[in-house]
């Protein structure tokens, strides 16, 4: 596949990132670079056809060589982007062209940057941002190693002049009042100074009138800094595109991944990992007068419905009756699926009255649904249910016979936090209430869950499509006496 300009939309970006070949990438970086080689030809071009008013600061013996150069670059660089695409089964020979694409381009952009100024603007614009793209398409050792070369090219540039070598540069100066003993080369810094000189002296007593404006059109600072904006500027912001719209793929995409790991895939609830996660989450939460209650919904007779009409009917039965639950009750229920035709239902600051009342409730809703497969076959599903509420008197007795009988080396650990020394050896006291709360024992949630399947299996064991209390049972069965002696 022979890359274009039409791919760089957020869809296409989308592909390319995460499901285009090597070759495709790669070639998908060399149209980029016949952009850009194409902005500077067409540069060569406007100079050209202005050659009349340009001559004054652009040196003209440098502007043919230097515009066939970038010709033939370009001519390169176009057959890379289909001689790419056409070797993405030979990895040894993509790996050889990606250095050569990488190698010379490098190579290239030092000249451009070289002869056409020196500009800081182009030559940062230039390194980093190209650096960064081109590591989104190729290997990303092949671009730092570029991208090192490009360093050193930047650095030789720089000090080469200063050690008595001229460097090539197409830029001249509209005036004559230089020492002669300057290099012909100057770093950009250098020129600014010079530049603003020059401007300066185009003014009188300060004033700024259109004759200078028109002095300071046909100086050589202004075409210079045009150039060097018209250069940089347009890749910059193509680059930022790039790198805005790769944001955005990365946040739907991290969406995504958000999506898969927390939620059942078939029924679109919260997945068991992640329904545990949260009952934690709330259950760290409560205050000290909230109930808390536990329902397991378990479907009669499901694997009878898988025997019978198979799996694809005993989805769709798990799908519709997730869309009751999730109609009956409310975004702050954690509602999810437990596993297989099993589901965990949370009810945070719930009394274990009201609680049995939803609880009915959401049995009456499953029993009254009919299941509509085709126009010859309807049928009634049932769901058995054990609730646990773990009231707040019996949570805060919980938390205190945890903290009693919590492990020596726990304690330890807690009278460390009482005191933390700094690097320089000096102590802190923490404020008693500053320390960490007591907390509830780590398998509470299961422990919980625990109890409320101990009901259900009762629910099951008295006939099916019924609500059973744990706390009834517990109530009713001293022996078994609290959840954590149950």
């Amino acid at each position: 596949m022979v890359a274009s300009i039409y791919q760089l939309g957020y869809k296409k970006l989308s592909q390319i990132i995460f499901e285009w070949q090597a070759a495709d990438r790669a070639s998908l970086l060399s149209l980029f670079i016949v952009l850009e080689i194409t902005m500077h030809w067409l540069w060569c071009l406007f100079v050209w056809l202005r050659r009349g008013a340009s001559n004054s600061y652009v040196d003209m013996t440098l502007l043919y060589p230097i515009w066939l150069i970038i010709t033939l670059m370009g001519l390169f660089f176009w057959w890379t982007v289909g001689h790419l695409s056409n070797i993405k089964n030979d990895y040894q020979r993509l790996h050889f062209w990606q250095i050569v694409l990488i190698f010379v381009y490098s190579l290239y952009i030092a000249v451009v940057v070289l002869v056409m100024g020196h500009s800081s603007l182009v030559s940062g614009v230039s390194l980093v941002g190209g650096t960064m793209l081109a590591m989104m398409l190729v290997r990303r050792r092949y671009i730092w190693k570029a991208f090192l070369i490009q360093v050193f090219l930047i650095i030789l540039v720089t000090l080469l002049p200063y050690a008595g070598i001229n460097l090539p540069s197409m830029r001249q100066l509209n005036i004559t009042s230089i020492p002669a003993g300057t290099f012909s080369y100057q770093t950009y810094n250098e020129i600014t100074t010079i530049e603003n000189a020059i401007a300066a002296s185009i003014f009188q007593d300060g004033t700024l009138s259109w004759d200078s404006i028109n002095e300071i059109r046909r100086s050589s600072a202004f075409f210079w800094r045009t150039t060097h904006l018209y250069l940089a500027l347009p890749k910059a912001i193509f680059m930022v595109y790039v790198f805005s719209t790769i944001l955005l793929i990365l946040d739907d995409s991290k969406k995504e991944i958000i999506q898969h790991a927390n939620h059942d895939e078939l029924t679109g609830l919260k997945n068991r990992r992640y329904g545990l996660t949260q009952m934690q989450q709330t259950l760290a939460h409560l205050t000290d007068t909230q109930d808390y209650t536990v329902i397991l919904l378990d479907l009669d007779l499901f694997k009878n419905i898988n025997d019978n009409y198979g799996h694809d009917v005993g989805d769709q039965v798990l799908k519709e009756v997730a869309e009751i639950l999730k109609e009956a009750l409310n975004d702050a229920d954690i509602i999810s699926r437990y596993g297989g035709e099993e589901f965990l239902i949370v009810l945070p600051d719930m009394t274990h009255s009201l609680a049995m009342t939803i609880a009915e409730q959401l049995r009456r809703d499953i029993d009254r649904y009919v299941l509509q497969v085709d126009d010859s076959l309807s049928f009634r599903v049932t769901a058995s249910l054990g609730l646990y509420t773990l009231t707040h008197t019996e949570r805060m007795r919980i938390k205190q016979a945890y903290a009693i009988t919590e492990p020596k080396e726990n304690t330890a650990q807690s009278k460390k936090l009482q005191t933390i020394k700094s690097r320089k050896g000096k102590h802190v006291i923490i404020k008693t209430s500053e320390l960490p709360k007591t907390y509830l024992p780590s398998d509470i949630c299961q422990r919980l869950i625990s109890i409320a399947d101990k009901a259900l299996y009762e629910a099951k064991d008295r006939g099916r499509n019924q609500v059973v209390s744990a706390n009834e049972m517990l109530a009713a069965d001293k022996s078994l006496g609290s959840i954590y002696s149950a």
